[in-house]
């Protein structure tokens, strides 16, 4: 990971990254709202010790515990899990960190990565991109919004994510990788 950028600079390339990917491509039809909003909250995280980054996502948690207006949170990690595999590991702490704490049913996390790679899908495969970032990040969501937000919706959210793969392989990878990589 690159290791030249502010955390202003790194902030502004994951928002550059929300607006032309995951909400121009429409990956999240629920985005746009908080964007416009400003309730979403952005973390940069520098360290790449994992007891550190477990630590900061937990105080992450009781951040939103404490501040209802902070409807979900980026937390992200230009310097740590380079490798996929390593960020696996760690999403994998993550989420028994939430069940630990209490915190399963209130929060949830999703998963985004440079690398992401869907399990039994060639790595050169366009839709990876659906959830291939600028870098690896935790976006920890509020169960309670997405329900919420799940009422209001006027299509059938259980194809979303077949949606999107659809779009990133007519897409294709050539497109999906560039439009990610002008974030920079």
């Amino acid at each position: 990971m690159s290791n030249h950028y502010t955390i202003d600079e790194i902030i502004q390339q994951t928002k550059t990254w929300i607006y032309k990917v995951v909400i121009g491509c429409n990956f999240c039809p629920f985005a746009e709202r908080e964007m416009k909003r400003g309730t979403v909250r952005f973390m940069v995280q520098e360290s790449h010790d994992p007891v550190l980054l477990l630590q900061s996502f937990h105080e992450e948690c009781l951040h939103l515990d404490a501040d209802p207006n902070t409807e979900t949170t980026l937390i992200i990690l230009p310097y740590a899990f380079e490798e996929f595999q390593d960020y696996l590991q760690f999403l994998e702490l993550a989420e028994n960190l939430i069940i630990e704490k209490g915190y399963e049913g209130i929060y949830q996390v999703a998963s985004f990565h440079p690398k992401y790679h869907f399990a039994g899908e060639p790595a050169t495969d366009a839709a990876n991109y659906t959830n291939r970032s600028p870098y690896p990040m935790l976006h920890l969501l509020r169960e309670e919004s997405i329900e919420i937000a799940l009422e209001h919706y006027s299509g059938n959210a259980d194809e979303i994510p077949d949606n999107n793969i659809r779009f990133a392989r007519e897409k294709g990878t050539t497109y999906m990788k560039m439009l990610r990589d002008s974030c920079f």
